[in-house]
């Protein structure tokens, strides 16, 4: 069709009227809409003003998001994802652009004079295009600052003589393990070091080759070695400043006479060994401590404590063993962990994750530094959101810790697989089979679309295996729960990881009657679909940096903590979810809604909303979760680490020139 027609016009203007014409079609082929233009990765451009909350009226949802209805008005998540925006806005409007905006910030959130070589790191994370925010490096203080209580010469002394260290001496980096030829972890550590390390000052750092966290203090002795980190706060004067850091020749030549001993012990439960680390007044203290793992799992149905009617609005608290004392009975870190090696002796202890309660110092974790596609996904990261599936797909071991017949209905993957297989909720609501591992909204607390208006008479089943019943639910209702989620589900282990193993069919008796074992799927072809759940493993999940940088949308539940906590804000770039998993069901229908039929009512989905998330997360991924943001990170670490290591750090810190 012709769009233009001037006969009179002269051949120059033609030309010019073409080559428009063109521009705007190229323009139109690779900008396919505003909402997709605010997600670009342009470098500098500030995130965008969050949109109003989704319309609940009026607006049209597409077919494959609840068939055409209106979803349903004043959702809590709508409120949940409006405040996020605008909290995320006023943190990123502390963004900073030279050097004495940065260092005013530091000393205004701080209470002390940047580390030396501060200018140095300054201009490094600059030259790599990394977002400059104060509040981004909170983990590094959260974890540095109860070193302030401890004498620099001990601090120095246990990192070197651990006997997993990564070293760096004149900006050479070399490591020390117990396995010849090295460990791959402790490689990838001493590789991302060694990225910096020109940058550094000498510094030994002991690593935590385990998954699992392996310090917790007594909340008491940390809270004495934090007193005397507030009591040392003072903004020095500049004219008074040491502005260098001594070297590590000294302790090279006249090294520790012993190999440090950190006291690790092996005896368990877990649960007590951590709860020490929770302030005296908190729930995990007072809390009964379980023994039995054998019955099914502490759920109530009842809104998670702290939630927005059921929905996480503080991510700090929902992550939280001390806030929340269910969790001893709900995860397998605490049911039974894969091995136990802790200790209440305070060191600096690097890793890649902990537990709110434990004391290590975070580094980046090194298979976020890998570009193995097993945990990095690959160089291709999805298809257009328009293209998934309209669904969720969860692959993954069993894992979580030493599942066995005494204890597996605990474990939080196993529970997860159970509670979106409609087969298992479909028995479990009429009645067949109990919820061994999960518990059922018998009363329908969500408000779920697809257990309302049914008048079936059918008794109400369990909610949580136990023979108990709740609510008024019916088991057609749950017959219609079912079916939904057969309409977005796939999820499956792909091993069970029973203990002890039977090498012999039917490999895990215990188990087998509930999960059947699935083909491993390689994250490229998970990302076909538009909802990735990730859920804890032994420690923290490794796919969680490749999730975020999908074209899909991590939904993801955690207890514990990453060197990135403080850059990613939850309902802005990833759908947060509760452990026990009791809000699960609510979230899914948000996004996916539910179409109704014979009789039932429906509820139109969110996919528009979804699609935001994960195009925001996806774009923010790629300004803040970079290697060059690790390698940020960590220059600015240890720099603080090597001044905590200095007799005099005290006086220690960054001169800012006159004009600078």
């Amino acid at each position: 069709m012709a769009l233009v027609s001037a006969p009179a016009l002269n051949s120059r203007f033609t030309s010019l009227v073409a080559a428009a014409l063109c521009l705007i079609g190229v323009l139109w082929f690779f900008v396919p809409s505003f909402d997709a233009v605010k997600h670009l990765n342009v470098p500098g451009l500030h995130h965008p003003t969050p949109p109003p909350p989704p319309s609940t009226t009026s607006t049209t949802i597409s077919s494959s998001a609840g068939n055409g209805l209106p979803p349903k008005p004043n959702h809590p998540i709508d409120h949940l994802i409006h405040q996020a925006h605008a909290d995320f806005d006023t943190l990123l409007a502390k963004e900073t652009h030279n050097v004495h905006d940065a260092a005013q910030a530091y000393r205004d959130r701080r209470g002390r004079q940047p580390p030396p070589h501060f200018d140095a790191w300054f201009a490094f994370a600059q030259n790599h295009s990394a977002v400059i925010v104060e509040d981004f490096f909170d983990q590094i203080y959260h974890d540095t600052a109860p070193f302030w209580g401890v004498p620099a010469q001990q601090i120095r002394e246990q990192a070197n003589g651990f006997l997993h260290r990564i070293s760096v001496r004149g900006g050479n980096v070399t490591q020390r393990t117990d396995v010849e030829g090295g460990r791959v972890w402790m490689d990838l550590w001493a590789d991302m070091v060694r990225s910096v390390a020109e940058f550094l000052p000498d510094v030994d750092l002991a690593i935590n080759v385990m998954d699992e966290s392996r310090i917790v203090v007594p909340w008491e002795e940390i809270d004495g070695y934090m007193q005397t980190e507030r009591a040392s706060r003072v903004i020095v004067p500049e004219r008074e400043l040491k502005t260098y850091y001594d070297g590590l020749t000294g302790l090279d030549r006249n090294p520790p006479s012993e190999a440090f001993d950190a006291e690790f012990s092996g005896m368990g439960p877990y649960w007590p060994l951590a709860v020490v680390g929770c302030p005296p007044g908190s729930a995990a203290r007072k809390a009964y401590i379980e023994t039995d793992f054998t019955t099914p799992p502490p759920l109530d149905g009842q809104f998670p404590a702290g939630s927005y009617e059921g929905y996480v609005q503080n991510w700090t608290l929902a992550k939280s063993p001390c806030d929340n004392a269910a969790l001893q009975g709900l995860h397998g870190t605490f049911v039974e962990p894969i091995s136990i090696a802790n200790t209440k002796k305070f060191f600096p202890l690097f890793g890649g994750s902990k537990l709110p309660m434990n004391n290590e110092i975070l580094l980046p974790p090194a298979m976020y530094w890998t570009e193995d596609p097993f945990y990095s996904g690959g160089k291709e990261h999805g298809r257009a959101w328009e293209g998934k599936k309209d669904g969720l797909i969860w692959r993954g071991a069993a894992s979580g810790g030493r599942n066995k017949e005494s204890n597996w209905r605990r474990f939080q993957r196993h529970r997860f697989v159970a509670m979106v297989n409609a087969t298992s909720v479909e028995l479990a609501g009429t009645g067949e089979q109990a919820p061994v591992n999960f518990a059922l909204p018998g009363n329908n607390s969500y408000d779920l679309a697809a257990l309302a208006g049914t008048s079936d008479s059918a008794a109400d089943s369990s909610t949580s295996g136990d023979g108990s019943s709740s609510g008024s639910t019916t088991s057609s209702s749950y017959t219609t729960l079912a079916n939904w989620i057969k309409s977005w589900s796939n999820a499956a282990v792909v091993h069970l990881l029973c203990f002890p193993e039977d090498p012999h069919p039917p490999y895990c008796s215990y188990t087998n009657p509930y999960f059947a074992v699935a083909r491993a799927m390689p994250m490229a072809e998970q990302y076909a679909y538009k909802y990735l759940p990730d859920i804890d493993g032994n420690s923290f999940s490794g796919r969680y940096r490749a999730f975020l940088y999908s074209t899909s949308l991590p939904v993801k539940a955690t207890i514990y903590q990453e060197w990135h906590d403080s850059r990613l804000a939850p309902w802005v770039h990833f759908v947060p979810m509760e452990n026990g998993f009791a809000d699960l069901y609510g979230v899914m229908e948000y996004f996916v809604g539910f179409g109704g039929g014979d009789g039932d009512g429906g509820v139109g989905g969110h996919d528009d909303v979804a699609k935001g998330i994960a195009m925001g997360g996806k774009g923010w991924a790629e300004r803040v979760l970079r290697r060059e943001d690790m390698q940020v990170y960590v220059f600015r670490l240890l720099l603080e680490y090597a001044r905590l290591c200095d007799e005099e750090r005290g006086v220690m810190g960054w001169r800012e020139e006159p004009g600078g």
